[in-house]
């Protein structure tokens, strides 16, 4: 919706010795009465139903009046440019991403501090000088090209990029010869939830027909579809794959191994589980290996007629197996690390063994062994935390990422025969980890399930009922919320603040067990995990509704939305990020029809009424409710932003309320991915401004 947006208008009072609080006029925003739909016999108004039309001068005028008063809002809170000041000096340090290696080269990112987008080097050795081979800053005047994926040709000759403008999921894939520096001529286009498998001269992604004009970023995605490109040719002149034209709403992604005589299609209908496709070198067609979309698989290898796969087809935990793909069924297979207790997150090769990464209650555990199973060691940590590893498949060098809550990013060098661990890259920050601390908590939901909460503070708090407290969490989609440090958090906590992160069902934490708890009819777990979550922090003293603010980003967003109307009293400060809050019509836009999987649909009776029970712009009341500060951004095309637009206005209409209930609309932005850092820096400072002022938070001197 990138032609929508408007100049905000910026209304603070500068200079002023006093600054007057505006009063919240809400625009007026128009109501259709004539929308109705029909489902199973309950209407349902939609009057807000003209606000996704991201296109028409209405909702631009709409756009420009709401961000008039939220923005003018925002300039008159004390704290907002002090907070944004802090936040430059909390994020000026030299950050690194974790080096890989392919075709004999290493590559990594790092940001000097300040730079909008990280840059991409490239070393022949790590003895060797670094080069600067890919610098997305130079692409764009304010940052908002990013890039995205990359991959290097087994020979190393060749590097294929991806390439987002203003946080769409769409991407361009550009290609550079190393040697050279220089891009080649071709670009393709049209490329959305694809990856890069290199086969030969070439390689094989994914893509959709071009979009009809003016449907970029909230038309439906359909038809999904695999190409071979063959450098020095044209996108035109590319070979259709794989496509299933009876089966408009399935995503494919290819995958080739090592050897580069096979290929293997990726076949998924929502966001959990796929059916895989194999065809080697000879063969005229492709062969179905696994028949159903129950399952997950990540494939490792194949060799000799063998597939070596990450699955949880039969180990709910997930285990690694051995498939012969003349006799594919799970029968046949031969396994080679059992399913544990723990969550065995992901597995690669690396120095000629498995890497196995587990979560035990939300914390990485790593453990190495040989390629027939047997276990070698575990790697230990500084402390518990998340652990990201990376190795090249002959290489006995590899690297590794560790981060916790008071533990920046830290690089460590392993050595995959001695497992020897060296610190590679540390960061130089303005932060004293000794001076807070970190613990585990487990409380009962409304069901009696034990749910995990981390909680972070200063050393020394006082379980007094009065300390603002900021609770995070996500619950669904099968992702984990693990440890991690934030340089935004900071603010928060060095000033007094709580923050807690709660690891709701319908994440992955605990298994796929954990996460069907958490999907379609079971969606409403994961709300009484937050409110409990919420009430365990007021129970223990830690803070008091008057004290406590909840967010929580897309899927958290909808949390939020949720939560903010089951339990409005609860709570002081709510902020939905980017979230789905439309569950009647949300596989209606770009790849929401993915999301079936975890939510349901309102095409099927009995998911529209759970849907209809709990969704966030049709359960709005007349009443009071909290400060809330919704935002989103005109190109986010994974969430479109007409599930805030209509949310706010049915919220805006119906609150009686005194705080504010607002929207931030960002330009130039989108769902979250390649934002660049002066964006990233100016919606914190406004939404830790807001928590500020409405928690009643003083910045300390």
């Amino acid at each position: 919706m990138k032609r929508i947006i408007l100049p905000v208008v910026v209304m603070g009072l500068f200079g002023c010795e006093k600054i007057e609080k505006p009063t919240f006029n809400y625009p007026e925003t128009r109501k259709d009465t004539t929308v109705v739909d029909d489902y199973f016999g309950t209407k349902v108004a939609d009057p807000y139903r003209w606000l996704e039309d991201d296109n028409s001068e209405e909702t631009a005028d709409w756009v420009k009046r709401q961000n008039e008063l939220t923005f003018g809002y925002l300039e008159t809170l004390p704290a907002r440019s002090t907070i944004r000041q802090r936040l430059e000096k909390l994020f000026d340090y030299e950050r690194y991403g974790t080096p890989f290696k392919k075709g004999g080269k290493f590559f990594f990112y790092k940001n000097d501090g300040m730079q909008n987008q990280s840059v991409l080097y490239v070393q022949d050795s790590l003895a060797a000088e670094p080069k600067v081979l890919l610098d997305p800053n130079t692409l764009s005047e304010d940052g908002t090209v990013a890039l995205g994926g990359t991959s290097v040709s087994k020979d190393g000759k060749y590097m294929a990029y991806q390439l987002s403008a203003s946080g769409s999921d769409w991407n361009e894939i550009h290609l550079r010869d190393l040697e050279s520096g220089k891009d080649l001529e071709e670009v393709i286009k049209w490329v959305k939830f694809s990856g890069v498998s290199w086969k030969g001269n070439g390689f094989y992604y994914s893509r959709y027909d071009a979009p009809k004009d003016g449907n970029d970023y909230s038309g439906k995605n359909e038809f999904h579809k695999v190409y071979y490109h063959e450098l020095g040719t044209s996108q035109a002149e590319d070979e259709l794959i794989y496509w299933n034209e009876k089966e408009p709403l399935r995503n494919y992604y290819a995958w080739t191994p090592h050897t580069e005589d096979a290929v293997v299609i990726f076949e998924s209908q929502s966001t959990s589980g796929v059916q895989l496709y194999l065809k080697t070198d000879g063969d005229p067609d492709f062969t179905q290996i696994a028949q159903s979309f129950d399952f997950e698989y990540g494939l490792l290898d194949y060799q000799d007629g063998k597939l070596l796969a990450h699955t949880n087809n039969g180990a709910p935990n997930y285990k690694v197996v051995s498939i012969d793909t003349k006799n594919p069924s799970p029968e046949n297979w031969t396994e080679l690390i059992a399913e544990k207790e723990q969550v065995l997150e992901g597995v690669e090769l690396a120095g000629g063994k498995l890497v196995a990464s587990y979560l035990k209650d939300v914390t990485s555990e790593i453990n190495i062994h040989e390629l027939d199973g047997t276990l070698i060691r575990k790697i230990e940590f500084p402390t518990k935390g998340t652990a990201n590893f990376s190795g090249d498949r002959e290489d006995n060098v590899a690297f590794y990422s560790f981060t916790s809550f008071t533990f920046p990013t830290t690089i460590f060098k392993y050595d995959m025969d001695s497992g020897r661990s060296e610190l590679f890259k540390a960061p130089s920050i303005d932060f004293d980890a000794e001076n807070f601390e970190v613990k585990q908590v487990f409380f009962p939901s409304k069901d009696g399930t034990k749910i995990p909460m981390f909680i972070v503070h200063k050393k020394g708090l006082k379980l007094d009922g009065n300390n603002p407290t900021f609770l995070y969490g996500y619950g669904g989609f099968n992702i984990s919320v693990k440890p991690s440090f934030s340089s935004s958090r900071l603010v928060f906590l060095e000033n007094g603040g709580v923050y807690a992160q709660a690891n709701m069902r319908g994440g992955g934490e605990y298994g796929e067990e954990w996460h069907e708890a958490g999907t379609k009819l079971k969606k409403q777990n994961v709300f009484d995990d937050f409110i409990g979550a919420a009430e365990y922090l007021i129970q223990e003293k830690y803070t008091s509704s008057e004290k406590l603010a909840i967010s929580g980003r897309s899927n958290g967003g909808l949390l939020v939305g949720a939560c903010i109307l089951q339990r409005p009293d609860l709570y002081k400060v709510c902020l939905p990020a980017v979230g789905v809050q439309d569950m009647l019509r949300f596989h209606k836009f770009t790849i929401g029809w993915a999301w079936t999987g975890d939510y349901g649909s309102s095409d099927n009776e009995e998911e529209f009424k759970a849907l209809y029970a709990y969704s966030p712009l049709h359960n709005v009341k007349e009443q009071a409710y909290p400060a809330t500060l919704v935002t989103t951004a005109d190109h986010d095309d994974r969430v479109v932003p007409a599930h805030s637009f209509k949310f706010i206005s049915e919220l805006q209409a119906k609150h009686t309320g005194e705080l504010p209930v607002m929207i931030r609309i960002d330009v130039d932005a989108g769902h979250g991915a390649g934002k660049p850092l002066s964006k990233t820096l100016d919606e914190e400072a406004d939404i830790w401004a807001f928590v500020f002022e409405h928690l009643g938070l003083s910045l300390a001197d």
